[in-house]
């Protein structure tokens, strides 16, 4: 019982962020627009915006996670793989290449693969399941 109530107040809480977080990736796309020299995005702009596009993204899929575990009080492993998956895409995206050291982009490459095939195999269990 507790639990439901938890989670729906997960979900609330979780709808606000993402709300606002939609708002700030619109307002800064408008802010970035109109500063000199007008209709021009830099590509740091567009690493920032990526990034904030992406958190929203997560959160999206972390409200979808909170529904799923409201409703019939199972976590289900797509899912959070999912949103894994979102975040280190999130991480590449705003990643400085002059700034990472090499063996980092190893270990991010390694874990993008890691759950590339983790959803795979969860994807492929769930489907002989299911027929």
């Amino acid at each position: 019982m507790i639990e439901k109530y938890t989670s729906y107040a997960l979900l609330a809480l979780m709808s606000i962020i993402v709300i606002f977080g939609t708002i700030e990736v619109g307002y800064t796309i408008v802010v970035n627009i109109l500063e000199p020299p007008g209709f021009f995005l830099g590509v740091a702009d567009l690493y920032g915006l990526f990034g904030l596009f992406l958190m929203v993204l997560i959160g999206i899929e972390l409200m979808a996670a909170i529904r799923s575990f409201a409703m019939d009080h199972t976590i289900h492993a797509e899912i959070m793989i999912l949103i894994a998956i979102t975040a280190v895409a999130r991480k590449i995206v705003i990643m400085d290449a002059r700034a990472t050291d090499p063996i980092a982009y190893f270990a991010i490459g390694f874990v993008a693969i890691a759950l590339t095939v983790g959803f795979y195999l969860v994807r492929r269990s769930r489907d002989r399941v299911e027929s």
